[in-house]
């Protein structure tokens, strides 16, 4: 399966930046469904964010999905790749 990758910067409120990847079916193409991924994911942390916007998650390249990837995408439509302060 390819995924699109969307690299994705988000304040947090200690003013720590995360970075972390949105992954996604190739075929999706709807910015706004990407963004409320990013949304949910955000939610699920114990800390606060600023809000995710088309100005800091931007499409990034295309790549082949992980068996993880793939699961993640057949359960809840999406996947992340968390890379810095995430946690």
């Amino acid at each position: 399966m390819k995924v699109s990758v969307w690299d994705t910067y988000v304040k947090r409120d200690d003013g720590r930046l995360m970075h972390f990847d949105i992954l996604v079916p190739n075929s999706l193409q709807d910015e706004q469904t990407i963004l409320n991924y990013g949304t949910s994911y955000l939610k699920s942390k114990a800390f606060k964010t600023e809000s995710i916007s088309s100005k800091i998650c931007n499409f990034c390249h295309i790549e082949q999905a992980t068996e993880t990837v793939i699961n993640d995408i057949k359960n809840k439509g999406f996947s992340i790749i968390e890379m810095e302060n995430c946690n």
